[in-house]
């Protein structure tokens, strides 16, 4: 199989502008110390991303306000999951399995 010249360039090309954003602050940060109440604050982010993304899957259909109550069903057992084990995947895989058992169900 070959790969043409400009298809390699577009892909490397690729790789360097997703890579950039996310080691130059890696870079930048790991040299400064920041103060106590920032990362505090930092700490707050990976739940209001996880909260906006949810909110949008669950509330919004089409871009307009919808409740939907079936894709609230699964909700349920993985924020319960989220609040007593505060671990990502536990939450994911518990949403996943969640929405699978109402797949079968239904």
């Amino acid at each position: 199989m070959e790969v043409r010249g400009d298809v390699l360039l577009i892909i490397l090309a690729s790789a360097l502008v997703t890579l950039l954003p996310r080691v130059v602050p890696l870079a930048l940060l790991s040299r400064v110390e920041l103060p106590e109440w920032s990362l505090r604050w930092l700490q707050h982010i990976p739940v209001a991303v996880m909260s906006a993304l949810l909110a949008q899957a669950l509330f919004i259909r089409d871009g307009t306000p919808a409740w939907q109550p079936l894709m609230v069903l699964p909700a349920i057992p993985a924020w319960l999951v989220a609040v007593r084990t505060r671990s990502l995947l536990l939450t994911v895989v518990a949403g996943i399995a969640a929405a699978m058992a109402l797949v079968r169900l239904l």
